[in-house]
């Protein structure tokens, strides 16, 4: 019987960021870092946290990692979630498929499209850097 399984997460949930502490509550454990298919675009929501869809044109790959946790844990990491983000199967650039995190359509409209950043941390490094000037 399944009792874990890999999710894989691509914004305020990585290592050190700010709700990582939501998959440490739930006994998940670092996995690796890797990238997605290029196959994904990525919106930052309002500065606060990034949103990744599947898309069948001008995809790119994304930066994310993968975590272990118990399967019990998933649904409280889904419920502390930001409302519009959903999990999903996601594309590993191995072409495996695991469970991670996706933002529904709705929440990226109008919200600025950062996947020529590559992921949430080097874009957060932009706006950093664009600050200090």
């Amino acid at each position: 019987m399944l009792d874990t399984c890999e999710l894989a997460v691509n914004g305020t949930l990585m290592l050190g960021l700010e709700l990582n502490g939501n998959l440490q509550q739930v006994g998940a454990q670092f996995g690796y870092e890797t990238t997605t298919a290029p196959i994904y675009r990525l919106w930052s929501i309002e500065n606060r946290h990034p949103a990744m869809m599947r898309v069948t044109q001008g995809g790119a790959a994304i930066a994310i990692e993968i975590w272990s946790l118990p399967l019990a844990g998933l649904a409280q990491i889904l419920h502390q979630e930001p409302a519009g983000l959903c999990i999903g199967k996601i594309k590993l650039a191995d072409n495996r498929e695991v469970l991670g995190v996706l933002g529904e359509p709705f929440l990226c409209e109008g919200q600025p499209e950062i996947t020529r950043f590559g992921g949430w941390r080097n874009y957060t490094r932009s706006i950093q850097i664009r600050s200090a000037f």
